[in-house]
């Protein structure tokens, strides 16, 4: 099988980045770019990333840990493209859990009931599907905390009493 061209295979990778809405890491790339040699998705990673940073002043791509990449809206931003969107990810309702679930992690099932009200079970439900949180089994309930995609999509400390301290100053907005 004969290689893309060099454009084809930016322009796979960069496809990808837009559409996933996560981070990408080096085999997933590969796979959207149709080559087996990650060492090479990964120096075209950082060749869209020079490139975007440097040309977008909304868009901007960010290269985690792993190596994983992950094209995103620059924060400042996001409160005018959520004017725009026309399907929020989460609803208000199930995002003012998320923030309690962010806030008071970890927290059980019941603690989110009373502070809420029953409709939580639905929320974590989404919260879970879009993987913004994880649910441990404890005795009869279960113990909500976020995840490190929850982290990485709002820009926040992994650290909870960092992000505690993050959260204090910003509401969370899709």
């Amino acid at each position: 099988m004969s290689e893309l061209p060099h454009v084809e295979l930016v322009s796979r990778i960069e496809a990808a980045l837009y559409a996933s809405g996560r981070p990408l890491n080096a085999a997933e790339l590969a796979r959207a770019a149709g080559t087996a040699s990650e060492r090479k998705v990964v120096a075209l990673a950082r060749e869209i990333l020079k490139s975007v940073n440097s040309s977008m002043h909304a868009v901007e791509v960010i290269e985690y840990p792993g190596p994983r990449f992950a094209m995103q809206l620059r924060t400042e931003y996001t409160q005018v493209a959520r004017k725009f969107a026309t399907r929020p990810l989460l609803s208000k309702a199930a995002l003012r859990t998320l923030s309690f679930i962010a806030y008071f992690q970890p927290i059980t099932a019941g603690e989110l009931v009373l502070r809420r009200s029953s409709a939580v079970y639905q929320h974590l439900k989404e919260l879970e599907e879009v993987g913004f949180v994880t649910g441990e089994k404890q005795g009869r309930s279960k113990s909500y905390k976020t995840t490190l995609r929850f982290s990485e999509y709002f820009g926040l400390s992994l650290d909870v009493t960092s992000m505690k301290k993050q959260l204090g100053g910003r509401n969370l907005s899709l």
